[in-house]
């Protein structure tokens, strides 16, 4: 039995009482979340680290497969392994964050080699100028860290930083896009850039 409250959502406890706990699963960490996947199998611990990294995850799937309608089926597929393999996260080797990326990833990568033609006859030899493999994941995990760094700033910011960054729009634009004074805009560019800035240094 599940019974939403404000201030969280209360559940039949698995004892042999049936005791209710009352669980805020907006201030449990990642780490405890996936606990409560792994042991419990929550529904609403999953849903709640759906709502915080769907949107990071869809822009890093995004990255690689360059295809809207891929990205949406494989930020679903990903999130079937997290709901999988949740038992499986050991908080002893890593965040919880660098989890969910890797498993984002796997899913891209997964996708973009099926979507991918088979080649015919020996391949010509040529020098790759991509990043190598460490380089290439690197970076990419840097830039989900901060799609999940720009997802928790508060909405009048977030709006702001993600039509820069994400849109590339300019400040001029951005207040017309958002009807508010050019002024506005760079004040809350401001603010939302020295969170920024602490987080990401508080992640590393």
């Amino acid at each position: 039995m599940t019974i939403d409250v404000t201030l969280g959502r209360l559940r039949a406890g698995a004892d042999a009482g049936g005791r209710l706990e009352c669980v805020e699963y907006g201030s449990l960490t990642d780490e405890r979340l996936l606990e409560r996947v792994a042991a419990e199998r929550d529904p609403d611990a999953f849903d709640e680290l759906y709502r915080r990294y769907a949107r990071a995850i869809h822009g890093l799937v995004q990255g690689i497969l360059r295809d809207h309608g891929a990205s949406q089926d494989t930020v679903q597929e990903a999130f079937a392994s997290v709901w999988r393999s949740a038992a499986g996260y050991r908080q002893a080797r890593g965040r919880a964050v660098a989890w969910l990326f890797a498993i984002a990833r796997n899913a891209a990568v997964d996708a973009a080699r099926a979507r991918r033609p088979v080649a015919v006859g020996d391949p010509q030899d040529s020098i790759d100028p991509a990043p190598q493999p460490d380089a290439r994941v690197a970076r990419e995990l840097e830039a989900f860290r901060v799609h999940v760094a720009v997802d928790r700033l508060p909405p009048r910011e977030r709006d702001v930083i993600a039509l820069a960054y994400f849109d590339d729009l300019s400040q001029s634009q951005i207040s017309d896009r958002l009807g508010i004074p050019l002024g506005t805009v760079k004040t809350r560019t401001r603010a939302a850039l020295r969170r920024l800035a602490a987080e990401l240094a508080e992640e590393r």
